[in-house]
């Protein structure tokens, strides 16, 4: 089978597309052809040897969607998608033809989703959906999505419709901003500037009176800034820290107004925990709850060490390998 393959880390240029020898099945495993399977940045750090439970060598690619070929008869030919902290880092991930875990880290895909839109869902949507159980987001719950037109604010919007939370989505263009109002989601634009602190709880307060229940960050850059916009007893998502990841805060905000910030890592979780949530998620996307993701761009896994060093070096969107 072809694979992508990397035996050290520092450099993108360890990565290469090779010819690989398939899985070999044990007890209770599965062997998965991989119809589509996302590119997160963490795959960019695991190759860039900056997340240190790596075990080498490996195939990196923590998301996937495709067809069980073989393992128990009764698994053999469902369609299923999975994630997980061990794909791509402790075992061989889904940057790859065919992918192994055990049976019970697969749920069924959602018949509603295609492949490339079940790949693109496993980590933002595991991510989110840890966010909205840490930060309590429930039925009337004010919530404030900060990068809401990215991958992992659109999953959390997404899941806070389903909890009719009142949403209100922060971008970084009109444009944006247009899309989110066409799906019913009020939203602002929010211009990077010396001032964003207070532009930040200007359009925060402006549209919650008072003050925001939650503010779930996907961009990992307005902590400090979220903290004077939250309401008494308020929370603020953190799921990503930009450079070093140092960042001066007011304790003094956040303690008189007994606030609370959440740390969200979706490394934290097993492929096995993960097969439970996605197991709900597709009953919900079978059943209208929540929308999929739209606009992916697709790339072939022959192209994917060019893909890896163009987002490295910028490209946006949302992407996905097809082997």
């Amino acid at each position: 089978m072809k694979a992508l393959r990397f035996n050290q880390t520092g450099d993108f240029n360890f990565l290469q597309y090779v010819d690989f020898p398939m899985p070999v099945l044990r007890v209770d495993e599965v062997l998965i052809e991989v119809k589509a399977a996302r590119l997160n940045r963490n795959d960019l750090s695991n190759v860039m040897g900056r997340l240190p439970y790596t075990t080498l060598p490996r195939t990196p690619g923590r998301d996937y969607a495709g067809i069980i070929v073989d393992g128990p008869l009764e698994l053999i030919g469902h369609d299923v998608w999975g994630t997980g902290k061990e794909n791509g880092f402790v075992r061989d991930g889904s940057h790859a033809q065919f992918i192994k875990v055990h049976q019970n880290d697969i749920a069924i895909k959602p018949k509603t989703l295609s492949y490339i839109q079940a790949a693109n869902c496993g980590t933002p949507y595991i991510t989110a959906w840890f966010g909205m159980q840490s930060c309590q987001v429930q039925k009337s719950t004010k919530m404030a999505i900060i990068g809401a037109a990215g991958a992992v604010g659109s999953a959390a919007i997404e899941l806070a419709k389903k909890k009719q939370a009142h949403i209100f989505g922060i971008v970084r263009s009109s444009e944006q901003v247009r899309v989110l109002e066409q799906k019913g989601i009020a939203a602002a634009a929010l211009a990077e500037s010396p001032e964003t602190e207070g532009q930040l709880k200007a359009l925060i307060q402006e549209h919650f009176k008072g003050g925001v229940d939650v503010i779930y960050d996907a961009t990992g850059k307005y902590l400090a800034a979220a903290i004077p916009a939250l309401a008494p007893f308020g929370r603020v998502a953190v799921i990503v820290a930009p450079g070093n990841g140092a960042v001066t805060i007011s304790a003094r905000d956040l303690y008189r107004n007994g606030a609370m910030i959440v740390g969200v890592n979706s490394l934290l979780y097993s492929a096995q925990e993960c097969a439970v949530i996605l197991k709900q998620l597709a009953h919900d996307f079978d059943h209208g709850l929540m929308q999929g993701y739209e606009n992916i761009q697709t790339h072939a896994l022959s192209e994917a060490v060019q893909t890896y060093q163009d987002l490295n070096n910028g490209m946006s969107g949302m992407h996905v390998f097809i082997p």
